[in-house]
């Protein structure tokens, strides 16, 4: 009788204990892979059928889907919500939240999950950008606006092989999200070309104040998103 009643006490504590949040640097399916004072960048993986614990998000972030994807996204006192991303799929989320992610599909869930650490400051920025907006095309690639959010302009860049995009110039800096594998090449006025390979999910950061030429040298096209601040 008394284990009987022990075990009935325990249930809802050991409930309490599985709902329980983590921050989101506490959370085995995300990996720190950047942080400085713009951003904390995290390489999240989730295995198929599994989910994540319950994590919460502080800040506004940007994410960037690696490979398609059919996740359960449970946010804290919302119903789930299904939820099917392409490769590629690049969204904007308000943070102060918490929720479970579940990967519903075989493959796993892969992301890039970009923290704007400064989200609070930026959202009171006019934006400063001179285009907020539109597609620009050259041979064999083209450049997309996806979204300006405050002070940040998101991008995503599609480079045939052998294409260039066009000379252009860099005041801020900017991070550098790989959606294929990477084979490219960049010419900095002034200085030797810079090599730079990243396979999909890779991310770099890139100080401002320069300006450039990028080829892409490889066999297979390129795309990539960049976050500019």
């Amino acid at each position: 009788m008394k284990r009987a009643l022990f075990l009935l006490l325990l249930i809802p504590f050991l409930a309490a204990q599985t709902a329980t949040e983590v921050e989101i640097t506490s959370e085995p399916s995300h990996h720190l892979a950047l942080e400085n004072d713009y951003v904390r960048v995290f390489k999240v993986e989730v295995a198929p059928h599994t989910a994540t614990l319950m994590h919460r998000h502080r800040h506004d972030y940007v994410y960037v889907t690696v490979g398609d994807a059919h996740i359960s996204n449970e946010v804290e006192g919302k119903p789930p919500a299904e939820v099917k991303l392409t490769d590629g799929d690049t969204r904007l989320t308000p943070g102060n939240f918490a929720h479970i992610v579940k990967d519903l599909s075989d493959q796993p869930f892969r992301n890039v999950t970009i923290e704007l650490m400064q989200d609070e400051k930026l959202r009171q920025m006019p934006s400063h950008w001179p285009e907020e907006s539109g597609e620009k095309t050259f041979p064999g690639g083209r450049s997309k606006i996806l979204f300006v959010k405050d002070a940040v302009r998101v991008s995503e860049v599609n480079l045939e092989p052998g294409a260039v995009v066009p000379s252009h110039h860099h005041d801020g800096p900017h991070l550098l999200v790989a959606i294929s594998d990477l084979d490219l090449r960049s010419d900095v006025e002034g200085k030797a070309p810079m090599p730079g390979k990243f396979k999909a999910g890779d991310i770099k950061w890139v100080p401002g104040g320069f300006t450039h030429t990028l080829t892409n040298v490889g066999t297979s096209p390129a795309r990539f998103v960049t976050v500019e601040f």
